[in-house]
């Protein structure tokens, strides 16, 4: 009696011939870029910070620093009124 084969298991080699409809290489790239959060670092980038939560601490320093410039540089209104009564 033959051992019938489960249909969901994998075979250890395919050939071309499996795939009818061809095999095309980066077929969902462009459908996943738009869908992940996922980025690409530079080299040397990458090579400055030792794992995830490195890059994390940096870009939150960074944007912290940003928002404390850019407030303080930015003239509030009411300075502006104050200014223009006297």
């Amino acid at each position: 009696m033959k051992k019938i084969k489960d249909k969901d298991e994998l075979r250890t080699e395919y050939r071309r011939s499996d795939f009818p409809k061809g095999l095309t290489r980066g077929k969902y790239t462009e459908r996943l870029s738009k869908s992940s959060n996922i980025i690409m670092l530079k080299p040397e980038v990458a090579k400055a910070f030792p794992n995830e939560e490195a890059v994390n601490n940096a870009l939150e320093s960074l944007i912290k620093i940003a928002q404390k410039t850019t407030q303080s540089t930015i003239p509030s209104v009411r300075s502006k009124k104050k200014q223009h009564a006297g």
